[in-house]
Protein backbone atom coordinates (compact mmCIF):
# COMPACT_ATOMS: atom_id res chain seq x y z
CA UNK A 1 0.00 0.00 0.00
CA UNK A 2 1.35 3.41 -0.96
CA UNK A 3 1.95 5.64 2.04
CA UNK A 4 0.57 9.12 1.92
CA UNK A 5 3.21 11.85 2.14
CA UNK A 6 2.83 13.70 5.45
CA UNK A 7 2.02 17.42 5.20
CA UNK A 8 4.83 19.94 5.75
CA UNK A 9 5.04 21.67 9.15
CA UNK A 10 2.78 24.66 9.68
CA UNK A 11 4.52 27.90 8.68
CA UNK A 12 2.33 29.91 11.06
CA UNK A 13 2.63 29.82 14.86
CA UNK A 14 -0.29 28.99 17.10
CA UNK A 15 -2.51 31.86 18.18
CA UNK A 16 -3.85 31.72 21.74
CA UNK A 17 -2.95 28.03 21.80
CA UNK A 18 -4.92 27.29 18.61
CA UNK A 19 -3.31 25.79 15.50
CA UNK A 20 -3.72 27.49 12.12
CA UNK A 21 -6.16 25.88 9.70
CA UNK A 22 -4.49 23.70 7.05
CA UNK A 23 -6.17 23.15 3.68
CA UNK A 24 -4.94 20.72 1.04
CA UNK A 25 -6.10 21.47 -2.50
CA UNK A 26 -7.77 18.31 -3.85
CA UNK A 27 -7.22 16.64 -7.17
CA UNK A 28 -9.81 17.25 -9.83
CA UNK A 29 -12.24 20.13 -10.01
CA UNK A 30 -12.51 23.04 -12.39
CA UNK A 31 -10.85 25.78 -10.35
CA UNK A 32 -8.32 27.94 -12.14
CA UNK A 33 -6.86 29.68 -9.07
CA UNK A 34 -6.31 29.04 -5.37
CA UNK A 35 -8.61 31.95 -4.53
CA UNK A 36 -11.43 30.56 -6.66
CA UNK A 37 -11.25 27.23 -4.83
CA UNK A 38 -11.08 28.64 -1.29
CA UNK A 39 -13.94 31.09 -1.88
CA UNK A 40 -16.10 28.16 -2.99
CA UNK A 41 -14.87 25.74 -0.33
CA UNK A 42 -15.11 28.17 2.59
CA UNK A 43 -18.33 29.88 1.58
CA UNK A 44 -19.63 29.55 5.12
CA UNK A 45 -17.13 32.18 6.26
CA UNK A 46 -19.40 34.88 4.80
CA UNK A 47 -19.39 37.20 1.77
CA UNK A 48 -16.01 38.80 1.08
CA UNK A 49 -14.22 37.20 4.06
CA UNK A 50 -11.87 34.95 2.09
CA UNK A 51 -11.19 37.66 -0.47
CA UNK A 52 -10.24 40.03 2.37
CA UNK A 53 -7.89 37.43 3.86
CA UNK A 54 -6.10 37.10 0.53
CA UNK A 55 -5.85 40.87 0.22
CA UNK A 56 -4.33 41.10 3.71
CA UNK A 57 -1.79 38.35 3.00
CA UNK A 58 -3.23 36.10 5.69
CA UNK A 59 -3.29 32.94 3.58
CA UNK A 60 0.19 31.47 3.25
CA UNK A 61 1.96 28.56 1.62
CA UNK A 62 4.47 26.07 3.05
CA UNK A 63 7.25 28.67 2.84
CA UNK A 64 5.27 31.11 5.01
CA UNK A 65 4.81 33.57 2.18
CA UNK A 66 1.41 35.01 1.31
CA UNK A 67 -0.38 33.19 -1.50
CA UNK A 68 -2.08 35.57 -3.95
CA UNK A 69 -5.68 34.88 -4.81
CA UNK A 70 -4.80 34.52 -8.47
CA UNK A 71 -2.09 31.89 -7.85
CA UNK A 72 -2.65 28.95 -10.23
CA UNK A 73 -4.54 26.04 -8.72
CA UNK A 74 -2.18 23.13 -8.03
CA UNK A 75 -3.66 19.84 -6.68
CA UNK A 76 -1.93 18.68 -3.50
CA UNK A 77 -0.78 22.16 -2.54
CA UNK A 78 -1.16 23.13 1.15
CA UNK A 79 -2.18 26.54 2.44
CA UNK A 80 -2.57 27.77 6.01
CA UNK A 81 -4.44 30.58 7.71
CA UNK A 82 -5.82 31.59 11.09
CA UNK A 83 -9.60 31.68 11.17
CA UNK A 84 -11.48 34.41 12.97
CA UNK A 85 -12.17 32.97 16.40
CA UNK A 86 -15.63 33.24 17.93
CA UNK A 87 -16.16 35.57 20.85
CA UNK A 88 -16.10 33.37 23.94
CA UNK A 89 -17.05 34.07 27.54
CA UNK A 90 -14.00 33.18 29.66
CA UNK A 91 -14.46 30.18 31.94
CA UNK A 92 -13.47 31.82 35.25
CA UNK A 93 -12.00 28.78 36.99
CA UNK A 94 -8.38 27.69 37.39
CA UNK A 95 -6.88 24.80 35.45
CA UNK A 96 -4.25 23.33 37.77
CA UNK A 97 -1.59 20.93 36.55
CA UNK A 98 -1.25 17.97 38.91
CA UNK A 99 1.68 16.34 37.09
CA UNK A 100 4.12 17.23 34.34
CA UNK A 101 7.17 15.57 32.84
CA UNK A 102 8.80 15.52 29.41
CA UNK A 103 6.16 13.11 28.07
CA UNK A 104 2.80 13.97 29.66
CA UNK A 105 0.80 16.65 31.44
CA UNK A 106 -2.13 15.78 33.72
CA UNK A 107 -4.53 18.66 34.39
CA UNK A 108 -7.49 18.96 36.77
CA UNK A 109 -10.14 20.41 34.44
CA UNK A 110 -12.94 22.55 35.88
CA UNK A 111 -16.59 22.24 34.96
CA UNK A 112 -17.71 24.18 31.84
CA UNK A 113 -14.28 24.05 30.14
CA UNK A 114 -14.14 21.92 26.98
CA UNK A 115 -11.16 19.61 26.65
CA UNK A 116 -10.31 20.42 23.01
CA UNK A 117 -11.50 23.02 20.48
CA UNK A 118 -14.88 22.21 19.00
CA UNK A 119 -17.77 24.31 17.72
CA UNK A 120 -18.00 27.59 19.60
CA UNK A 121 -15.41 26.56 22.19
CA UNK A 122 -11.92 27.22 20.84
CA UNK A 123 -9.67 29.35 23.04
CA UNK A 124 -11.73 28.54 26.12
CA UNK A 125 -10.61 24.93 26.15
CA UNK A 126 -8.19 23.05 28.37
CA UNK A 127 -5.89 22.30 25.44
CA UNK A 128 -5.61 25.89 24.21
CA UNK A 129 -5.13 27.27 27.71
CA UNK A 130 -2.44 24.74 28.61
CA UNK A 131 -0.55 25.24 25.34
CA UNK A 132 -0.52 28.97 26.02
CA UNK A 133 0.18 28.85 29.77
CA UNK A 134 2.82 26.10 29.67
CA UNK A 135 4.42 27.15 26.40
CA UNK A 136 4.03 23.68 24.86
CA UNK A 137 2.64 24.15 21.33
CA UNK A 138 2.85 20.39 20.63
CA UNK A 139 0.55 19.48 23.52
CA UNK A 140 -2.34 17.15 22.55
CA UNK A 141 -5.15 15.42 24.44
CA UNK A 142 -4.85 11.65 24.88
CA UNK A 143 -8.58 11.44 25.70
CA UNK A 144 -11.46 13.80 26.43
CA UNK A 145 -13.91 14.70 29.16
CA UNK A 146 -17.29 16.26 28.44
CA UNK A 147 -17.28 20.04 28.79
CA UNK A 148 -19.62 19.82 31.78
CA UNK A 149 -17.57 17.14 33.57
CA UNK A 150 -14.68 18.15 35.84
CA UNK A 151 -11.55 16.23 36.70
CA UNK A 152 -8.39 14.64 35.39
CA UNK A 153 -7.35 14.80 31.75
CA UNK A 154 -4.15 13.36 30.28
CA UNK A 155 -2.25 15.33 27.64
CA UNK A 156 0.83 14.28 25.66
CA UNK A 157 3.84 16.49 24.98
CA UNK A 158 5.44 14.78 21.99
CA UNK A 159 3.35 14.15 18.85
CA UNK A 160 5.20 10.92 18.09
CA UNK A 161 4.19 9.49 21.50
CA UNK A 162 0.52 10.46 21.43
CA UNK A 163 -0.60 7.19 19.83
CA UNK A 164 0.95 5.12 22.62
CA UNK A 165 -1.05 6.97 25.28
CA UNK A 166 -4.26 6.93 23.24
CA UNK A 167 -3.86 3.17 22.90
CA UNK A 168 -3.94 2.86 26.69
CA UNK A 169 -7.50 4.19 26.66
CA UNK A 170 -8.52 2.27 23.55
CA UNK A 171 -7.32 -1.00 25.06
CA UNK A 172 -8.86 -0.24 28.49
CA UNK A 173 -5.51 -0.22 30.25
CA UNK A 174 -6.34 2.92 32.24
CA UNK A 175 -8.18 2.47 35.55
CA UNK A 176 -10.66 5.34 35.81
CA UNK A 177 -12.72 6.30 38.82
CA UNK A 178 -15.47 8.91 38.82
CA UNK A 179 -17.59 10.47 41.50
CA UNK A 180 -21.15 11.74 41.16
CA UNK A 181 -23.81 13.30 43.35
CA UNK A 182 -27.36 12.16 42.62
CA UNK A 183 -30.59 11.39 44.52
CA UNK A 184 -30.49 8.55 47.02
CA UNK A 185 -32.91 5.67 46.39
CA UNK A 186 -33.27 3.14 49.19
CA UNK A 187 -34.81 0.65 46.75
CA UNK A 188 -31.75 0.72 44.48
CA UNK A 189 -29.57 -2.26 45.32
CA UNK A 190 -25.88 -1.36 45.13
CA UNK A 191 -23.15 -2.13 44.26
CA UNK A 192 -24.02 -3.40 40.81
CA UNK A 193 -22.57 -3.52 37.32
CA UNK A 194 -24.65 -1.87 34.61
CA UNK A 195 -24.28 -3.14 31.04
CA UNK A 196 -26.21 -1.77 28.07
CA UNK A 197 -25.92 -0.70 24.46
CA UNK A 198 -25.65 3.07 24.13
CA UNK A 199 -26.27 4.91 20.86
CA UNK A 200 -25.18 8.52 20.36
CA UNK A 201 -26.42 9.89 17.03
CA UNK A 202 -24.77 12.83 15.30
CA UNK A 203 -26.82 15.98 15.72
CA UNK A 204 -28.80 14.57 18.67
CA UNK A 205 -27.79 15.98 22.04
CA UNK A 206 -28.68 13.03 24.26
CA UNK A 207 -27.52 9.46 23.90
CA UNK A 208 -29.95 6.59 24.45
CA UNK A 209 -29.97 2.93 25.34
CA UNK A 210 -31.13 0.51 22.66
CA UNK A 211 -31.53 -3.23 22.30
CA UNK A 212 -28.46 -5.19 21.30
CA UNK A 213 -25.12 -6.41 22.53
CA UNK A 214 -23.82 -4.19 25.35
CA UNK A 215 -21.09 -1.73 24.42
CA UNK A 216 -21.03 0.11 27.77
CA UNK A 217 -20.23 -1.20 31.24
CA UNK A 218 -20.11 0.69 34.56
CA UNK A 219 -19.63 -0.50 38.13
CA UNK A 220 -21.83 1.66 40.39
CA UNK A 221 -21.26 1.88 44.16
CA UNK A 222 -22.82 4.05 46.85
CA UNK A 223 -19.91 5.68 48.64
CA UNK A 224 -21.95 7.71 51.11
CA UNK A 225 -25.47 8.88 51.86
CA UNK A 226 -26.51 12.24 53.21
CA UNK A 227 -30.28 12.65 53.56
CA UNK A 228 -31.89 12.63 50.12
CA UNK A 229 -28.53 12.65 48.32
CA UNK A 230 -26.00 9.97 47.53
CA UNK A 231 -22.36 10.20 46.59
CA UNK A 232 -21.66 7.51 44.03
CA UNK A 233 -18.40 5.87 43.00
CA UNK A 234 -18.39 4.98 39.31
CA UNK A 235 -15.90 2.62 37.67
CA UNK A 236 -16.38 2.52 33.89
CA UNK A 237 -14.83 -0.29 31.86
CA UNK A 238 -15.78 1.36 28.57
CA UNK A 239 -15.93 4.94 27.37
CA UNK A 240 -19.13 5.56 25.44
CA UNK A 241 -20.32 9.14 25.09
CA UNK A 242 -22.30 10.20 28.19
CA UNK A 243 -22.03 6.63 29.52
CA UNK A 244 -22.06 7.47 33.24
CA UNK A 245 -24.87 9.99 32.84
CA UNK A 246 -26.96 7.52 30.85
CA UNK A 247 -26.39 4.66 33.28
CA UNK A 248 -27.24 6.60 36.44
CA UNK A 249 -30.31 8.02 34.75
CA UNK A 250 -31.39 4.50 33.77
CA UNK A 251 -31.07 3.48 37.43
CA UNK A 252 -33.47 6.27 38.38
CA UNK A 253 -30.84 8.50 39.99
CA UNK A 254 -29.86 11.11 37.38
CA UNK A 255 -26.80 13.17 38.22
CA UNK A 256 -27.53 16.58 39.73
CA UNK A 257 -27.19 19.44 37.26
CA UNK A 258 -27.52 17.26 34.16
CA UNK A 259 -29.12 19.30 31.35
CA UNK A 260 -29.77 16.23 29.15
CA UNK A 261 -30.91 13.39 31.41
CA UNK A 262 -33.66 12.57 32.18
CA UNK A 263 -34.83 15.30 29.76
CA UNK A 264 -33.18 17.85 27.52
CA UNK A 265 -33.41 21.31 29.05
CA UNK A 266 -33.20 24.63 27.19
CA UNK A 267 -29.64 25.94 26.83
CA UNK A 268 -28.47 28.34 29.52
CA UNK A 269 -27.09 31.77 28.59
CA UNK A 270 -23.37 32.04 27.90
CA UNK A 271 -21.58 32.83 31.13
CA UNK A 272 -24.09 31.07 33.37
CA UNK A 273 -21.84 28.89 35.49
CA UNK A 274 -24.42 28.00 38.14
CA UNK A 275 -25.27 24.43 39.12
CA UNK A 276 -22.43 22.54 37.43
CA UNK A 277 -23.01 18.91 36.56
CA UNK A 278 -22.05 16.94 39.65
CA UNK A 279 -19.70 14.52 37.91
CA UNK A 280 -15.97 14.35 38.56
CA UNK A 281 -13.17 12.27 37.02
CA UNK A 282 -11.57 11.50 40.37
CA UNK A 283 -8.66 9.11 39.60
CA UNK A 284 -6.49 7.88 36.75
CA UNK A 285 -4.11 4.92 37.10
CA UNK A 286 -1.94 3.40 34.37
CA UNK A 287 1.48 2.13 33.44
CA UNK A 288 3.29 4.69 31.33
CA UNK A 289 3.78 3.13 27.87
CA UNK A 290 6.93 5.18 27.24
CA UNK A 291 8.78 5.20 30.58
CA UNK A 292 7.25 2.14 32.27
CA UNK A 293 6.45 4.20 35.39
CA UNK A 294 3.34 3.41 37.44
CA UNK A 295 1.11 6.49 37.62
CA UNK A 296 -1.79 7.18 39.98
CA UNK A 297 -3.34 10.65 39.96
CA UNK A 298 -6.17 12.05 42.10
CA UNK A 299 -8.23 15.17 41.46
CA UNK A 300 -8.12 17.87 44.10
CA UNK A 301 -11.66 18.99 43.31
CA UNK A 302 -14.79 18.47 45.39
CA UNK A 303 -18.36 18.32 44.10
CA UNK A 304 -20.18 21.40 45.38
CA UNK A 305 -23.58 19.75 45.82
CA UNK A 306 -21.99 17.35 48.30
CA UNK A 307 -19.85 19.82 50.23
CA UNK A 308 -22.52 22.55 50.25
CA UNK A 309 -25.82 21.70 48.61
CA UNK A 310 -27.43 25.10 49.46
CA UNK A 311 -24.62 26.91 47.61
CA UNK A 312 -24.96 24.64 44.60
CA UNK A 313 -28.75 25.00 44.48
CA UNK A 314 -28.86 28.76 45.10
CA UNK A 315 -30.13 30.97 42.30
Amino acid sequence: MRRRTPPPPAPLPQRDGVDPVRVRLPAGGAWATVGEHLVARLSGAGPGVIEAMFAAGRIVGADGRAVPADAPYRPGMFVWFHRELPAEVPVPFPLPVVYRDEHIVVADKPHFLATTPRGGHVTQTALARLRHDLGIPTLSAAHRLDRLTAGLVLFTVRPEERGAYQTLFGERRVAKEYEAVAPYDAALALPRTVRSRILKERGVQAAREIEGEPNAETRVELAERRGALGRYRLLPRTGQTHQLRVHLNALGVPILGDPLYPRVLPPVPAGDFRRPLQLLARRLEFTDPVTGSEHAFTSGRALLAWSSYPRWAAD
